[in-house]
This record gives C-alpha cells, structure tokens and sequence, in this order.
C-alpha cells in the first residue's frame, strides 16, 4: 500500500522462556491457521543447545488469537491471508443523490474497481476502504450541493474535498449508513473491518489537504475541531454494536498546521469507540515511541511502557499496521531481514492484531519462521500470548530530536531522542552490577530513509566496570507457572568463557562462547515452576568473561 507524502518525505541475546499455561482459544478458520513452528523443549538437566541465528520458534500448542490476521488486497490461502478487500468509490456507489448502486463500477488511487454486488460475492471475509474525498472519488453532486472547493493536488494528482465541511460529511454519513446499516454491511460476519473515514491519499487521514485548506485561508481551529469533535461519535453511533469494526486511519502527532492542538487527536477517535491503524511501521524507530491513541508512552529512562488495559486493546477492536514497503513503495534497503524483522517488533510492541501484508515485498517466502511467529503473536494477551519478550537495542526517535510539545517535552526523557528497548511483557531492568550497555556490535543507520535514525541492536555488559550480567522482569499478569521451560539465548558469539541463565538460587549449564563472531541461539532449560517463584531472572557472566553483547529476550509457554 502506498504510503503518505508528509511521511515519505520525511537480535542477540535471545532469550526465550517457555513454561506450561492453557492454549489461546482457537481462531476462525482454526483449520488452515492452526499449524506454525514448534521446538522441543529439554529437560532440566540436559544441557544447552545451540544454533546459528535468531530463532523464532513456539510452542505446538501456540493458536492465532481470535481477532487478528494478515489482511491484504488479494487473499493468499496458503500465505495465511485470509481477508481480503473490498474497494469502492463513493461516485461508484452513489453517482446520484438517493439509493446505492450496487452495479457500477468504479475507480480511485489508480485501482479500478468491480461492483458493490460483485465485489461481495462469495464467503470469504473481507475487509473495505471507501475512497471519498477525492475530487474524482466523490458524486459531483455533492460538491456542487455543497459549495466547496477542493484542495491539492496530493502526491498521486488527485484534489480532495474538504471533508470536514458539514455538508460534505453530512452526505457521507449518509451513504455510510446506506451501505453499512440498511444493506447491513455493518452486521455482516464477513466485515472484519473498515478504514474510516475514507479521506486522503489512498484513504489515508493525512493532514496535508488539511495544511493546504489552512494555509489557503479557508479552515482554521476552531471549525476543525468542532467537525472533528462529533465525527468519530457520529460513525460509533452510525455503526452500534457493531463500532468495533470501524479503523480510524490517523496518527497520533500528524504532520499537521496546528502545531501542539492537533498532536492528540487520533486519541478521540479511540476514545469514541474506534480501532486505530498506522502505516507506516516500516520506519520502525521514527514517531510511533510516544503513541497515546495505542497507549504506548516513553518513560523517563527511555523505556516504553504500553497500557494494554486500555479499551482499544480489549480483543474485539482493530489495532493494525502495514508492513509491506521494504524495496517497494518509494524505500529501498540490501538488509530486508532486519527491516522485516524490526518494523514486526514494533507492530508487535504497539500490541496490533492485524497486520496489513504483501506476500512477496512482505518477503514471506523468504522469512517464513519469522512470520509464522508474528502470525501467532497478533492479538495475544499476556494471560494467553505463547511468549513475552524484550528486545534490548539503543535506537533513536529523530521526530523527538526538536520537537518539544507533548506530554515527553518535560524534559523527564533523561537521554531523549534514545529510546531503550521494545518490550512486551518483559521488561530489561538496570540493577547495580547488572547495568546494561549500548553495543557497538550490530549497528543500523537510516534504515528505508535518513528519519530512521540510528539503532544500536543488542546491549552489552561491562566487566570491567562491574556489570555482569542482565536482568529481567516478568509481568506478572504472564502465568509462566508450573511446567516445563526453556531459555533461548541468541547472543554474538565473540570473546571467552562462558554465561548462565540464574533463576533464584539455580543456576542453568554453562553456555560456552567459540569466539567466531557469529549470532547463536542457545536453548536452556529451566526446571519446572522456577520462573512462577522467581519471576526475574539474569543472564550473568562467567568469572573472567568477556563481555557479552545480548539483542532480544523472550518467555515463552510450554505445552
């Protein structure tokens, strides 16, 4: 999917856990959605086993949540994507003032698309975005009824109308309640979702028409937020029971000309009862630390903390990503692999349950294990997910370089832009002796464009200084219970001797080092109902070690 113009513009230690809890519940179609990589765990005491790479290996056991998946244009069975879209015009489907036209067909973006009827035929699930605020998307009656003007042209040529202008929102809430109330989209159990509210480029809520109306002289604060005070509520309600299906297209901090007024508006579209959507994860250091509408927040020490208690992360909302623009959409990187795998991360931190996808500049046959990963951690919760993780990393968040407003430009962001780690329910915890380090090892710079900034992967301990070792802390909301459990540990094998995985008072085998310079994976086993007693436990270094350097830390479930 094509990305903004304003945005265009501009591991290894891993550590897996894996105890015993109840599978998730199945997912819908469980059949084709069931299978994924499995390990076998060891037992307590036979030993460590090793392996080149990052291992992104699950439970059996591990299910797809229920309301989550890869969506995308075209459903691809066997790539695990299931939804597919339905595209419309709002010329398309009511070219005159009155009923829909369920027969013509209709174009927007460049696409061309079938009828309304057409496109809905068949079983298969879908999802939909209607094309509105396009000079050429819209019914002309429309901008003649209501005396506006358009804006633009955006990056594709196209003008748009002003679709805060009452009249213009009038009539499309109008047709949104034609076609999903009284033709009954909204209660249609194919409808996983709908792109709301239909407007910019490529339906996407960007400011840069909005910029253009107010740098013409014709919008100013006050008419914008009266418009964008109801218009969330007005689809809510338009929608009922069935509101959890509306995606609101936004971002929190758009590029917008309102400067600190507009930075928390997608945060009212949530709050009115809307799931919420970002596009642009690829970039998966730049804008998306400080996320309110998602509930992610930069702490003082650089930590992101995420209320996932949060109304939109209650399962039956939408919290989606796109993550399709590696060496297409304008960006370009010869490392796909570590795009893939942060911008998957950064979904994943943010707790999305749907993931927008292009099976090949996706790089799903290239990535599959990874993928399969990501496919069984959409949408699971801490009481259900198979792991929990942390990947330990120094990166930069250049749109938090100046920019000073918000509720993090109180100066309490001690190392602002750095952000430290992305972490789901496992947390990476600076203790005296067990203070982690920036890492020099595995260095990344303006990764798809220069706003990506620079990441430092992996964290390293300081001997010398008396840091030896890594500390982790385990939400307590995660059961990692009785049963059996293992440690992964990918980490770059550079230096000598060897380190240990320490649960309480026990101590894992020792994990020796070759010194050949390549990223291992070491797989640990941890003796039954240890993790439930001692819910922190630290990676620690041999006596006379050498420093260890350590990139992503997972906890994971047994059978």
């Amino acid at each position: 999917m094509r990305r903004l113009a304003a945005i265009a513009a501009l591991m290894a230690v891993s550590l897996v856990t894996a105890c015993a809890s109840p599978a998730p519940a199945a997912p819908t179609p469980p059949a084709a959605n069931a299978d994924g990589p499995a390990f076998e765990f060891l037992d307590a005491g036979s030993g460590v086993e090793i392996r080149e790479g990052d291992d992104w290996s699950l439970p059996a056991s591990a299910r797809p949540a229920p309301n989550s998946g890869f969506f995308s244009e075209e459903a691809s069975v066997s790539d695990h994507v299931f939804v597919r879209s339905v595209d419309l015009s709002w010329r398309q489907i009511q070219p005159r003032q009155g009923d829909l036209d369920r027969g013509a067909t209709g174009e927007a973006q460049g696409l061309s698309f079938d009828s309304l009827d057409e496109q809905l035929a068949g079983p298969d699930r879908f999802w939909m975005r209607i094309f509105a605020s396009g000079e050429n998307w819209a019914p002309e009656w429309v901008a003649d009824e209501c005396g506006v003007s358009t804006y633009g042209p955006d990056y594709d040529g196209e003008r748009h109308l002003p679709i805060w202008d009452e009249c213009v929102w009038g009539h499309l809430l109008d047709s949104y309640r034609r076609l999903f109330v009284d033709a009954g989209l909204a209660a249609d159990p194919r409808l996983a979702f709908v792109y709301v509210p239909g407007a910019f480029t490529w339906a996407e809520f960007d400011y840069e028409m909005v910029t253009a109306a107010v740098d013409a002289g014709d919008l100013d604060l006050q008419t914008y937020l009266a418009w964008h005070d109801h218009a969330w509520h007005d689809l809510a309600e338009l929608f009922g029971e069935h509101a959890n299906k509306l995606v609101f297209t936004g971002e929190d901090y758009p590029f917008g000309p309102f400067g600190a007024d507009d930075d928390l508006l997608a945060a009212q579209a949530v709050d009115a009862g809307l799931g919420i959507r970002n596009g642009i994860t690829e970039l998966s250091n730049f804008h998306l630390s400080e996320a309110p509408a998602y509930g992610s927040h930069v702490l003082p020490n650089g930590h992101l903390a995420l209320d996932d208690t949060l109304p939109v992360h209650d399962g039956t909302r939408i919290v989606a990503a796109e993550n399709e623009c590696y060496n297409d959409c304008g960006y370009e990187t010869d490392d796909p692999y570590y795009a893939v795998r942060q911008s998957n991360l950064k979904a994943l931190q943010l707790r999305t349950n749907w993931i927008y996808v292009v099976p090949e500049p996706s790089y799903f046959a290239e990535y599959p294990e990874h993928w399969d990963w990501v496919r069984l951690s959409m949408g699971a919760t801490a009481a259900t997910a198979a792991d929990a993780w942390a990947a330990l990393r120094d990166a930069e968040d250049t749109y938090w370089e100046a920019d000073e407003a918000g509720p993090i430009g109180d100066g309490s962001w001690v190392d602002r832009p750095w952000v430290r780690n992305l972490e789901r329910w496992l947390v990476q915890v600076d203790e005296p002796g067990s203070v982690a380090h920036r890492s020099d090892d595995d260095v990344h710079s303006e990764v798809l464009e220069s706003d990506n900034g620079t990441a430092h992967e992996g964290l390293r301990t300081d001997a010398a200084g008396g840091d030896t070792g890594f500390v982790f802390e385990l939400d307590p909301r995660f059961e990692a219970a009785s049963g059996a459990c293992v440690v992964k540990v990918t980490y770059l094998d550079a230096g000598a001797r060897s380190f240990t995985v320490d649960v309480g008072e026990w101590s894992s085998p020792p994990v020796e080092r070759t010194g050949d310079g390549v990223w291992k994976t070491a797989t640990v086993a941890i003796p039954p109902g240890t993790l439930a007693e001692h819910p922190s436990f630290r990676v620690s270094l041999a006596a006379g070690a050498d420093d260890l350097t350590a990139r992503f830390v997972r906890v994971v479930r047994a059978e």
